[in-house]
């Protein structure tokens, strides 16, 4: 299939962009090397991470960029050296476009790959590091992505479903499942929005015994209950239980908070954990603030807290998998590639139940 030297896509040139002031426009890709797989995108989520980005929330973003991780189309050139993909498979990229994957790093060579410090080179905003160029991300018509950091997308999981899988869902999966998500366990998740959600389908399919759900009003219930949670708390809500900290204290073997907020109630949330019971953070606040914790809960519970980035190319293989078996259904509204400047906005002012996904038109180079 031919495929054009230079992308099209949604470029973020500053950090006004993030208001809805994207422009389309041409890009040039990476350098094109033979383990490298470019492409034609049918489908791209709409992520937190994408905001934080084009308003250069987390560091300087080196604009122009173009976000979007949750990438799904199909591969239209295949480098020689690749052969778990060929011309013409439907493919998805996730939040990692490359590591350093040498034989000799700790992490490459045991299934840590997201945790690399060599070579980590995020799917857009990145500079790579031997002169290749920059990585560019999915709100766009072509994307490249080294060939390890590709996958197959089962026949039973639509495209708009895969899609933010390869970030929202693969980002709750991993910490369950590191963290013994499944018979006999209980799981708390804080937050019920396009991570949460994922945790709280991802938990049940796990098997984990029992999934509660925590927010801060209680408006998501319904929502919560209807995702499969067996219980439901709104931390903030006067009418609700206002020591529910105490009420369910010592419950829950693993909680994994998607919240990115520096005021989280994180006291309450510890107390709400078994002997030794694991807490892990995996949403990411503007400058990287999180609530300070005291040593005598962490001493006195006997708990722990950690935290947890995307996941390796072989735990997303394992969640495609267990998705298409379980018939895993994330909450998603499809838009077109066009909308893209309204749905971020829409986005930022949370009106996603629970993710956007674009959707580009048949010719993805006209819009």
């Amino acid at each position: 299939m031919a495929v054009p030297e230079k992308f099209q896509g949604w470029l973020g040139l500053d950090k006004e962009s993030v208001k809805g002031n994207m422009k389309w426009g041409e890009f040039e890709p990476k350098k094109w090397e033979e383990d490298d797989v470019d492409i034609e995108i049918s489908h791209c989520g709409i992520c937190g991470s994408d905001l934080h980005t084009l308003q250069s929330g987390w560091n300087d973003t080196p604009y122009p960029c173009v976000v979007g991780h949750e990438i799904i189309g199909t591969a239209v050139r295949v480098g020689k050296n690749v052969k778990h993909i060929q011309v013409g498979d439907r493919v998805g990229v996730g939040a990692q476009a490359r590591s350093c994957l040498e034989v000799d790093c700790a992490e490459c060579t045991n299934g840590n790959e997201s945790y690399c410090s060599r070579g980590g080179v995020n799917t857009y905003g990145s500079i790579y590091p031997k002169g290749e160029g920059k990585s560019y991300g999915g709100y766009a018509t072509h994307n490249r992505t080294n060939a390890h950091f590709v996958f197959k997308i089962p026949d039973e999981i639509p495209s708009e479903l895969a899609a933010p899988m390869m970030c929202a869902g693969i980002t709750m999966y991993s910490p369950l499942t590191r963290n013994g998500c499944g018979p006999g366990k209980t799981v708390g998740i804080v937050g019920v929005g396009g991570l949460g959600h994922f945790g709280i389908l991802f938990a049940k399919a796990l098997g984990a015994d029992r999934v509660v759900a925590l927010s801060r009003k209680a408006d998501k219930r319904a929502d919560a209950l209807a995702l499969g949670a067996d219980m439901y708390i709104a931390t903030d809500d006067a009418s609700e239980d206002a020591n529910w900290n105490k009420t369910n204290k010592r419950s829950l073997d693993l909680i994994v908070s998607t919240i990115s907020s520096p005021k989280m109630p994180m006291r309450k949330y510890l107390e709400l954990l078994k002997v030794g019971g694991s807490f892990i953070q995996v949403g990411l606040p503007d400058g990287g603030v999180l609530p300070n914790i005291n040593a005598f809960t962490l001493v006195g519970n006997g708990v722990k807290v950690g935290g947890s980035a995307i996941g390796a190319p072989h735990e997303i293989q394992e969640m495609l998998k267990l998705a298409a078996e379980k018939k895993i259904k994330p909450w998603v509204t499809v838009r077109p590639m066009s909308d893209a400047n309204t749905a971020i906005v829409d986005m930022e002012a949370g009106k996603a139940r629970y993710r956007y996904v674009l959707k580009a038109p048949t010719s993805a180079s006209r819009l």
